[in-house]
């Protein structure tokens, strides 16, 4: 019979941390991405969240197997879909994936609340409730048919590989305690990032879920992380550093899975060492997200990519904005980017005039063409990142964009 004690050892003990740098990099995430909540205005973290949320379900179901672009992504969003069948239920599955991350963000849960049996079952229904049936149908390892339930642990038994997950009588009981015991006192300060990166493969070992598992544990590390305390995440992108090593990552969950290999190798029934190579794996590759997106959001390099974009399209060289900008246009969008959001009269000011026609109609474009946005027309213009700029913003962000 399986118990909570397979999911044994919980956490690498602290000779395994110490071996392994996990502290030294828990910490050094934790200070990176509060440093990089500190470069933001508010309204700018805000805009880029809400763009990166297409980046973050692109490289998320790319780990799956969906290699749906985030242009196909937006497009889906704005209802244009495929007319291949396949692709089109690709695009389904990414905008589910995209309502669920937005679901999270509007909860803002705190620890308790995301490290519950009911919140992860939540998360799974809305990532599946608006799936056509094509994408809820799976064949067990036995040959057998089932349709995947939104929002229901699964009631069958299943093979991960060489892993046999527990039987699904056990589901329950076990997210329920790993949830309580993750989330528990045990582990505070940067220790609760490791413990939580633990808990996305001991989850994924329990397989909760007939299918979904790899997304559903995903969201949750992403809500997790971000109750605990660990900041900008949504600006930055774990899902891209897993999906850029995806077979590294999906090799070390693997690997997370062995039993302990002798006396050397802790004491519970799994692998130690494998655990916290897996989580060292975690921290790296969210630290390294943290560094890329920190870097594209120097002021000094962003400053030069707006400066590249505005002179890109007084070249004709950008699809989609084929009409030129005024040189102007580079401070405005930049002060803009800085301060999250800048007043009118401010942007006028930076044309030299507030009050020609010209300088009024440099606003409008801007406006127009999605790089600045306003709730009305006395509020503050918003900085934007329209499709056809991002490839200037944030280069190499992901592929066909």
């Amino acid at each position: 019979m399986t118990s909570f004690l397979d999911l044994a050892p919980f956490v690498p003990r602290e000779d395994a941390l110490l071996e392994h740098r996990l502290l030294d990099l828990a910490s050094e995430l934790n200070r990176e991405a509060a440093k990089l909540t500190g470069k933001l205005a508010s309204e700018t973290a805000e805009t880029i969240r809400k763009h990166m949320a297409v980046i973050n379900s692109y490289y998320s179901n790319l780990i799956e197997g969906n290699r749906t672009l985030p242009h196909e992504i937006r497009e889906a969003q704005r209802g244009d879909f495929s007319h291949d069948p396949v692709a089109r239920d690709y695009q389904l599955e990414s905008v589910a994936h995209i309502s669920a991350q937005n679901w999270i963000q509007e909860q803002n849960p705190e620890l308790a609340r995301v490290c519950s049996p009911e919140f992860l079952l939540a998360l799974h229904e809305r990532f599946y409730r608006d799936l056509p049936d094509s994408l809820r149908r799976m064949k067990t390892e036995t040959g057998e048919e089932f349709l995947v339930e939104p929002g229901e642990f699964r009631k069958q038994p299943v093979a991960v590989g060489r892993h046999i997950p527990p039987a699904a009588e056990h589901i329950e009981q076990l997210v329920s305690q790993a949830l309580e015991h993750y989330s528990s006192r045990l582990y505070a300060g940067d220790k609760r990032f490791i413990a939580l990166a633990c808990a996305h493969h001991r989850l994924l070992w329990i397989h909760p879920f007939l299918d979904g598992n790899g997304r559903v544990v995903r969201l949750w590390t992403d809500a997790v992380w971000r109750a605990a305390g660990l900041e900008s995440i949504g600006v930055w992108c774990l899902s891209r550093g897993l999906a850029r090593q995806s077979g590294h990552y999906k090799a070390k969950l693997a690997r997370a899975d062995f039993p302990r290999q002798g006396n050397q190798d802790g004491r519970g029934h799994l692998s130690e060492t494998e655990l916290a190579l897996f989580v060292r794996f975690m921290l790296e590759a969210a630290k390294d997200q943290v560094a890329y997106i920190a870097s594209l959001l120097d002021l000094g390099g962003m400053q030069k990519r707006i400066q590249s974009y505005v002179q890109a399209r007084n070249e004709g060289r950008v699809p989609g904005a084929e009409s030129g900008l005024k040189p102007e246009a580079t401070q405005i969008l930049f002060q803009a980017f800085i301060q999250g959001t800048l007043e009118r009269s401010s942007a006028l000011a930076m044309t030299g005039t507030s009050e020609s026609r010209t300088s009024r109609r440099l606003i409008k474009q801007l406006k127009d063409d999605g790089l600045l946005s306003e709730t009305s027309s006395r509020s503050p213009l918003k900085w934007e990142i329209p499709e056809h700029a991002e490839p200037y913003y944030f280069p190499q962000l992901a592929p066909g964009i």
